[in-house]
């Protein structure tokens, strides 16, 4: 759950990029001061999320492994967006998988099918491909500024409704709700 000053779709989004900048940052390990500072910085224009072909140039020095689990073995290139909910056929949305976690995953986001608990175990430069592709959807779908009060917007079309009641965070601002346009 993010903390109390995150107050739109837009913030939870900075925020969940601030936390990826803290895991790059500190070997791994989420420093909740540096996110506090990295936030803020985000929200006011300081800083700015990364250009994607940084990421790609990044990533074209990973091995070749699923991106959730390590498995070296039966991978295809899977949709971070899955096809079946919009998500484009580009680089930005595309990662190695396997076929265990692919089919585990089916056309669940990233978020919903590792839960509040994994997510912020996600590979970073997965996770910050992953955040810009929400970031642009929520950018073209005008959600940016939902709030946590105004939320229900979203709840009566988004397909996430059992991951909230799993995790308890009906009618909150999750990281859950960034998964809700597509």
């Amino acid at each position: 759950m993010p903390p109390k000053y995150v107050k739109t779709m837009q913030e939870e989004l900075f925020y969940e990029y601030a936390k990826l900048i803290s895991r790059s940052a500190f070997n791994g390990k989420i420093n909740y001061g540096f996110v506090s500072n990295r936030f803020k910085a985000l929200r006011d224009g300081k800083i700015t999320i990364s250009g994607t072909i940084r990421e790609w140039q990044r990533e074209q020095e990973l091995p070749k492994e699923c991106v959730f689990c390590g498995a070296q073995e039966n991978l295809h290139m899977d949709h971070l967006i899955p096809r079946s909910r919009g998500g484009k056929d580009s680089a930005d949305n595309m990662v190695w998988s396997c076929r265990s976690c692919n089919t585990s995953r089916g056309d669940k986001g990233v978020f919903v099918w590792l839960g509040l608990k994994r997510k912020d175990n996600l590979h970073c430069l997965v996770a910050g491909k992953y955040l810009k592709q929400l970031f642009e959807l929520h950018e073209e779908k005008g959600t940016m500024n939902i709030r946590e009060d105004t939320i229900e917007q979203l709840c009566g079309t988004c397909r996430n409704k059992s991951a909230c009641i799993e995790w308890n965070t009906e009618k909150k601002l999750t990281c859950f709700c960034l998964e809700s346009v597509f």
